[in-house]
């Protein structure tokens, strides 16, 4: 049977009583294929990783070593999230990679989407080796690959063309030395928040804000600057903020900012005013595959486009994506 493949009889994970029963069954898995050897986690900070985190430490406890990358591609102040949850609050042994440049650097000039996204996976795992070399006894390679990930990366039976690519599926090279541990890559996102919760993760971490592996790349549409991807952070975090403020933050299941590579004139400050337009995205989903659009109260839309063509320097419009996936 294709290991990829989710079993149809594949109960899903819905009740705590379900979790315990698959946490049970993985950390067993994992004891079998790691035995005494070292892990090596890219730990994001999502919900998908920090879960595989706590399974593992469960599992095989001071064998994990967890590695943060920034690649300069995080939300505003997403790093320093990630260091204060789990090396100050959890303990966990981790190794925090500042790669901004390395990263940026590789993606000047880059427009193609899926270009950026294989970019970013290859480089991932070019840290990660980096940071293994430096290691003794690492010989497994852990991921937060969920089964979405899976469905969206690959051809479908029918010729249907992938939805988009992941740097945790397709972007791993074929010579990689280390082997792959993911035990939770037949869940969907919303059996993650089940197993999490069982886990004992904070409920703030168990339902954060979903954020792709390539981060703001995939976001910041065209070819990557830094001036456009720090407004692209900065009007970002104010959704962010207003969405928490307004008791959205929950209600809705993944909301950001877009900014494509154009600009148009408006008028700021009684001047003409060139700048590019920030594009607000916010959805539903109960599986990670299809979406419905969140309808936002336009007092609060309101709010929020005053913010950032106020606060955020480069962007003069505001625009709402009501595409459903």
């Amino acid at each position: 049977m294709d290991q990829n493949r989710r079993p149809e009889t594949m109960e899903r994970i819905t009740t705590p009583e379900l979790a315990e029963a698959f946490i049970a069954e993985q950390v067993k898995a994992v004891q079998e294929q790691v035995g005494d050897k070292k892990v090596l986690l890219a730990l994001s900070g999502g919900v998908d990783s920090s879960v595989v985190a706590a399974l593992l430490i469960k599992a095989i406890g001071k064998q994990l070593v967890c590695v943060h990358v920034n690649h300069g591609l995080m939300r505003k102040g997403e790093s320093e999230n990630v260091i204060e949850v789990f090396r100050n609050q959890l303990d966990a042994n981790l190794i925090y990679v500042d790669a901004t440049d390395r990263f940026l650097d590789l993606l000047a000039g880059v427009s193609d989407p899926e270009s950026k996204r294989k970019i970013i996976g290859a480089e991932f795992i070019k840290v990660f080796d980096e940071e293994a070399a430096k290691l003794d006894g690492i010989s497994f390679l852990a991921q937060g690959t969920i089964y979405p990930d899976i469905l969206e990366s690959i051809k479908q039976a029918e010729g249907k063309k992938a939805v988009k690519s992941h740097h945790n599926v397709g972007g791993l090279p074929e010579d990689m030395e280390m082997q792959l541990v993911e035990p939770i890559k037949l869940l969907f996102k919303d059996e993650v928040r089940v197993v999490g919760e069982a886990l004992g993760l904070p409920h703030a971490m168990v339902y954060r804000q979903p954020f792709p592996g390539p981060g703001l790349g995939v976001r910041c549409l065209g070819a990557i600057t830094r001036d456009r991807l720090h407004a692209l952070r900065e009007a970002d975090a104010i959704l962010r903020e207003e969405f928490d403020l307004n008791g959205l933050a929950e209600k809705v299941w993944q909301y950001f900012i877009a900014i494509p590579d154009i600009k148009s004139v408006g008028v700021k400050d009684e001047s003409r005013y060139e700048g590019w337009p920030a594009i607000i995205r916010a959805v539903n989903t109960t599986d990670a595959m299809s979406a419905t659009i969140e309808e936002i109260p336009y007092e609060i839309l309101h709010h929020i486009t005053h913010r950032i063509t106020h606060e955020v320097p480069g962007i003069n419009r505001v625009l709402l994506d009501l595409t459903p996936k």
